[in-house]
C-alpha cells in the first residue's frame, strides 16, 4: 500500500510531463505502422516496383537507429528535451502532409528518413525523462507509455484502410511477356526508338487504374498528431521556458526532490535497484561498449552470448518489421486475393496482437522463467509458418495465423535481454548490443524480404518467415549452448527483473545507443 500511494502521489505531481510523454509516443505508433498497409498506394505513386519502394523502410530504420543515438544529446536539460520533443512531434506531422506529394521513390525514401530521425529522438528522450522522474518506480509508467505506441500503430492502418485502392496499378503478370516482345521488336527494327523507350518509366500506372485517394488517410494522421506538438508547448510554457527568463529553471528536479522520491523504502535496499536505472548516464552508448579496457580477461562466451543473443534479436525483429511491412502485400496478391480494404486490416490486427501480447506477458513473466517464455515464442513462431504454408490458400488461417505470430513475437525481446543479462550478471554491454542487433535486423530484412518477393512471387513471403523463425531458433539454442559453457553461472532466478517487460515491439527501449555518457 504504501509503495501504491507513493506512486500515485508522485504521478498526481508529474501528471502534466507524464501525459505529454505519453502521448508522444503515440506519434510513434502512427508513423511505424502506416508504410505496410500504403505500400502498394504509394508504389503507384512513386512509379516503382515493390523491390525500389522497399528500401524507404530501410532508410526510415536506419535513421530511427540514427535518431535514436543522437536523442542522447538533448537529455542534458528539460529545456533541451522538450524542445527536441517538440520538433520532432511536429516533424512527425509535416511528414504525413509531404508524402502524397513524393512522386518518386528517391524523395519519399528522404521524408522517411527525416520521420525514422524524429521517432529515434522521441524514443530516446521520453523514456529516458520517464526514467528520471519515477527511478525505480518507472516500469508501469513505461508500459503504459508504450502502450500508446501500440494504440498508434493499430490507428494508423484503421485509418488508411477507407482510402486504399480497390486495384493494383500495376499489372504484376502479364506484363512481363509484352515488354520483352515490345523490346526485341524495337531492337530489330527501330534501334533508335529503343533508347526513347527505356527511358520511360516501366512501372507507370496501367490504364483501368483511377488513381488513389490515400492522400486524404496520411493528411487525417497529420491532424490527429497535431495535438502532440501542442501538448509539449504547453509543458513548456508551464516550465517557463518559452520565455527568455533571466534566471534559470532547475534541470528536470531539483536534487532535493529526486532524492526525496527515489529514496528506497524501508527495508529496500539501493542494490534492488535495477542496474540500468541506478546511474544517471544510463547504458554505455555502442562506441564506449567497443572499448579495448571492457574485455580484459573476458572469455570467449562472454563474445559468443552477445553475439548470439543479437542474432536472435535480428531474426525475430527483423520479421516482426518484415511481416508487418509485407502482409498486406501479401495478402492482396495471387493466390489469396483478398480485398484491397479487408487486407488492410491485417496490420492492425498484427499490431493489436502485439500490445496485447505486451500486457499479457506482464503477470506471466512474474510466474515463468525467460528461457522458458523465449522457447515457447520461438516453437510458436515455426508452427504459425508452418500453419501458414499448409494452408497457404486460406484466408481465415492468414487472419488467425497473425494474430498469433504477433503474440508470440511480442515478449521475445524482453526475455531474452533479462536472461541475457542475468548470464553476463549484468556486466558488458547486453542492452546495447542487442537493441543494435534488433533495430538492424528491422533494417536489413525488411529490405531483403522486399526483394525476394518481388523477385519469387508471394509465397516466398512465407518461406522467407519460416527461415527467419528456424534460424531464430537454431541461435537461440547456441544461446542456451553458451550459458551452459559460461563460466560463473549465476543461480538468481531471473523471472522477476524489471527489465523482462522492455521491448521493441512494446517499444520500452529507454536505454538505447546514444543513452551513454554524452
Amino acid at each position: 500500500m504504501g509503495c501504491d500511494g507513493r506512486v500515485s502521489g508522485m504521478l498526481r505531481r508529474h501528471l502534466q510531463p507524464t501525459l505529454t510523454y505519453w502521448s508522444v509516443f503515440f506519434s510513434f505508433g502512427l508513423c511505424i505502422a502506416f508504410l505496410g498497409p500504403t505500400l502498394l498506394d504509394l508504389r503507384c505513386q512513386t512509379h516503382s516496383s515493390l523491390a525500389r519502394v522497399s528500401w524507404v523502410f530501410f532508410s526510415q530504420q536506419l535513421c530511427l537507429l540514427l535518431g535514436s543515438a543522437f536523442g542522447g544529446v538533448f537529455k542534458r536539460t528539460l529545456a533541451q528535451s522538450l524542445w527536441a520533443l517538440f520538433t520532432s512531434s511536429l516533424a512527425i506531422s509535416l511528414v504525413f502532409v509531404i508524402i502524397p506529394f513524393c512522386r518518386n521513390v528517391e524523395v519519399l525514401a528522404l521524408v522517411m528518413a527525416l520521420a525514422g530521425l524524429a521517432m529515434g529522438c522521441i524514443d530516446t528522450v521520453a523514456n529516458m525523462q520517464l526514467v528520471k522522474i519515477y527511478q525505480k518506480d518507472s516500469a508501469i509508467f513505461l508500459q503504459v507509455l508504450h502502450f500508446f505506441v501500440g494504440f498508434g500503430a493499430l490507428l494508423s492502418p484503421l485509418i488508411a484502410d477507407p482510402f486504399l485502392s480497390e486495384t493494383d496499378c500495376i499489372p504484376v503478370n502479364g506484363t512481363a511477356n509484352v515488354t520483352s516482345s515490345i523490346h526485341q521488336v524495337l531492337n530489330q527494327y527501330h534501334p533508335e526508338a529503343l533508347s526513347q523507350y527505356n527511358q520511360t518509366p516501366p512501372d507507370l500506372p496501367a490504364q483501368g487504374w483511377t488513381g488513389t485517394h490515400v492522400s486524404y488517410a496520411f493528411w487525417i494522421m497529420a491532424l490527429i498528431n497535431l495535438p502532440v506538438p501542442v501538448a509539449v508547448l504547453l509543458l513548456l510554457s508551464k516550465e517557463q521556458l518559452l520565455t527568455c527568463c533571466p534566471q534559470r529553471r532547475p534541470l528536470l528536479l531539483s536534487a532535493d526532490e529526486l532524492a526525496l522520491e527515489a529514496r528506497p523504502t524501508q527495508k529496500e535496499d539501493s542494490s534492488s535497484l535495477s542496474p540500468k536505472l541506478q546511474e544517471p548516464g544510463g547504458a554505455p552508448d555502442l562506441f564506449s561498449c567497443c572499448q579495448k579496457k571492457n574485455f580484459k580477461g573476458a572469455p570467449y562466451t562472454f563474445f559468443a552470448i552477445h553475439i548470439t543473443a543479437a542474432l536472435v534479436l535480428f531474426m525475430t525483429d527483423g520479421l516482426t518489421g518484415a511481416y508487418s511491412a509485407f502482409v498486406y502485400s501479401y495478402a492482396v496478391s495471387k493466390p489469396l486475393s483478398v480485398g484491397h480494404k479487408v487486407a488492410g486490416y491485417l496490420p492492425s490486427l498484427f499490431w493489436g496482437s502485439i500490445t496485447l501480447g505486451c500486457l499479457i506477458s506482464i503477470p506471466v513473466s512474474s510466474h515463468m522463467k525467460p528461457t522458458s517464455m523465449v522457447f515457447i515464442n520461438m516453437v510458436g513462431i515455426m508452427t504459425t509458418f508452418l500453419v501458414f504454408l499448409i494452408f497457404a490458400y486460406n484466408v481465415i488461417f492468414l487472419f488467425v495465423g497473425t494474430a498469433s505470430l504477433g503474440l508470440f513475437l511480442s515478449s521475445t525481446f524482453p526475455s531474452i535481454l533479462a536472461y541475457t543479462e542475468d548470464i553476463l550478471q549484468y556486466r558488458g554491454c547486453a542492452t546495447t548490443v542487442l537493441v543494435t542487433g534488433a533495430g538492424v535486423g528491422e533494417m536489413v530484412l525488411q529490405l531483403l524480404v522486399g526483394s525476394v518477393f518481388q523477385a519469387q512471387g508471394s509465397y516466398s513471403f512465407l518461406v522467407c518467415g519460416a527461415i527467419f523463425g528456424c534460424l531464430a531458433f537454431a541461435f537461440y539454442i547456441l544461446l542456451l549452448l553458451f550459458h551452459r559453457m559460461h563460466p560463473g553461472l549465476p543461480s538468481a532466478p531471473t523471472q522477476d527483473k524489471p527489465l523482462q517487460m522492455e521491448s521493441p515491439q512494446c517499444y520500452q527501449r529507454e536505454v538505447k545507443l546514444g543513452e551513454g555518457d554524452t
